[in-house]
Order: C-alpha cells, then structure tokens, then sequence
C-alpha cells in the first residue's frame, strides 16, 4: 500500500464539472492498493498519514500534523502508484489491487478515516477524476505500509 501525500494550500477533485471533494490548507493523499493489502494494514497508514509530521510548528520545522493545524485531508484513490516502472517503457499494473476488491477497501479506509479526523474529503473511486490543487512548499512523501 501506498500514500503520496502532499501539502497544499487548496485541493480539489473534479468530477464531470462538479465538485466532489475539496480542502483548504493540508494534505491531499493520492492512495494506491496492492493485492496483499488489507483494511489493517490500511488502518495503519491512515493512522500514519494523520500523525504525520509535515506542517511547520512555530520553529518553522516540520513538527506538526494535519490536526495540529486545523487542516483537511483530501484522499483520492490512485492505482497507477502500484505501477512496477523499473523495467520498460510501460507502466506494469500486475501488483494492483482488481477494482472490485480494491473499492471495497477504499471505502472501508474512507470511513475509517472519517471516524478518526473529522475533516476528510474525497474523490469518487474509478471515475476520470480532475485533481487542482496548490503544493505548499513543495512538499511531498511517498508513505509505504507493506
């Protein structure tokens, strides 16, 4: 399993010209599922990505959480970040998670999220989505839970 979270100012999810999920200041994360993953191993990486050190505290280090600076998430399912590249020119998709498996599990970290952190939007699972978003920094972390 995999999570890029990234730090914004703003991030939203377009879908079919509406509007399906949005956040002002905090983490957009793009979430990608492997075969072998499971709800707890998602539960552990949610709980990492909303512990996770990446806003600036009143040092001006990286000493803060999505939490501890009033922000939102914005949790986009990604299955391209499970793309094997070392080899060739195309990207291999043989370690994603099958669709069906993988929206149930999406939907099941969704709300697991929702339960711990009350601020969670999100995009809509399989769709053509159209991400915007403004990268505070920049920055941004491949977070990985196996």
């Amino acid at each position: 399993m995999r999570a890029l979270i990234q730090r914004v100012q703003e991030a939203k999810v377009v879908v079919d010209g509406s509007i399906c999920g949005e956040i002002q200041h905090g983490a957009l994360v793009f979430l990608g599922l492997a075969k072998q993953d499971n709800l707890a191993t998602g539960q552990k990486l949610i709980d990492k990505i909303l512990k996770y050190r990446m806003f600036e505290d009143a040092n001006g280090k990286m000493g803060c959480n999505v939490a501890e600076v009033n922000g939102g998430v914005l949790l986009v399912s990604q299955f391209t970040l499970m793309a094997q590249t070392q080899k060739g020119l195309r990207p291999d998709f043989g370690p994603a998670m099958p669709a069906t498996e993988a929206e149930l599990l999406y939907s099941q970290l969704l709300d697991y999220a929702r339960q711990q952190f009350p601020s969670v939007q999100a995009g809509i699972f399989a769709a053509d989505m159209k991400v915007h978003l403004v990268n505070d920094g920049p920055v941004t972390f491949m977070l990985e839970i196996e």
